[in-house]
């Protein structure tokens, strides 16, 4: 539900309620990098990726038909499976691809750049221009992220500063993907139920990877592991959370929900460190906290300058 800056009445009972979904996805989305890298290691980046989808469209499509939401899922087909293709398909592929050569936490640290993105493709499709502090955050932002890829910090044991360039551009690409899908959204799809939408773009995504995931399917069967890995990543990382998102939204407002933003690399850091052995370097963290400063700029967040007083 939409709030207004003078319905503060019902503040402390939701305030709790959302706070403890924008921690929950943080976790979620977090735990993801992990999953895609353990996947990806065996399964190879698409076949990840298209599984990733398939499993997140079974578990979407029986709670939005008993929802009722059928006769929506089949007028707007089409707009939401092209959206699934922008805003999961080709980002999670990309995502599989750069954590065949970069750490998880490192991952994760780049997709904090998603909103700087958002406010770009926003800038280009609907002449939503960027000022002030918002302008300053996208260069900071930027600046962080060349930070990050001047140096070979997070990488695998044996990868080369090349692939590491490339894992870092399939990042920002898999980000561009999400700000084009999110202005998509806002174009074609606006007041389509949240459910529908999810489920139509995991559908969207699962027929766009089908093909290519079979084509370069594993020879040698994956472990119990791996399998495992990607259904946690289906159910809990892309279903649930995909539920928690837009209750997030509905509940807390697109800017709030826009914070979990931060939570996802904090999470992402630490189950890579205790669960995968990555190596987290000050570099890392420093560059980390510059992508935050300049994303909490960029999305009108924190605004620099003091706040305009009316003229006596």
């Amino acid at each position: 539900m939409t709030t207004t800056n003078n319905s503060t009445v019902a503040a402390p009972a939701n305030a709790t309620s959302w706070v403890v979904d924008l921690v929950l996805l943080g976790a979620l989305w977090g735990a993801s990098f992990l999953f895609m890298r353990i996947g990806a290691a065996e399964f190879g980046a698409l076949p990840t990726a298209a599984v990733r989808v398939a499993i997140a469209a079974l578990f979407l499509l029986p709670i939005a038909l008993l929802r009722g939401q059928g006769p929506m899922l089949a007028k707007h087909w089409k707009a939401s499976c092209v959206v699934g293709v922008f805003n999961s398909g080709m980002p999670f592929a990309l995502f599989c691809f750069a954590l065949l050569t970069i750490n998880s936490g490192l991952a994760a640290v780049l997709n904090a750049t998603t909103p700087m993105f958002g406010a770009l493709v926003a800038w280009a499709w609907f002449r939503e221009r960027p000022n002030g502090s918002r302008l300053v955050g996208l260069v900071i932002g930027f600046a962080g992220v060349a930070m990050l890829a001047s140096r070979s910090a997070g990488l695998h044991a044996g990868a080369s500063g090349h692939a590491a360039l490339w894992a870092v551009l399939a990042c920002l690409g898999a980000c561009l993907c999400y700000g084009i899908s999110a202005s998509a959204t806002r174009r074609h799809l606006s007041g389509v139920p949240a459910l529908t939408t999810a489920t139509g773009s995991q559908i969207g995504a699962t027929a766009f990877l089908a093909l290519p995931a079979i084509w370069l399917w594993p020879a040698q069967m994956p472990s119990l592991r791996a399998w495992l890995a990607l259904l946690a990543l289906g159910i809990a990382c892309t279903g649930v959370a995909y539920i928690l998102f837009f209750r997030l939204i509905e509940r807390a407002g697109p800017a709030r929900a826009l914070t979990v933003t931060f939570l996802v690399p904090v999470f992402a850091l630490f189950y890579g460190a205790v669960f995968l052995n990555e190596s987290i370097t000050q570099w890392m963290l420093t560059c980390a906290v510059v992508i935050v400063c300049g994303v909490a700029l960029s999305t009108g967040i924190v605004k620099l300058g003091p706040t305009r007083k009316a003229a006596t």
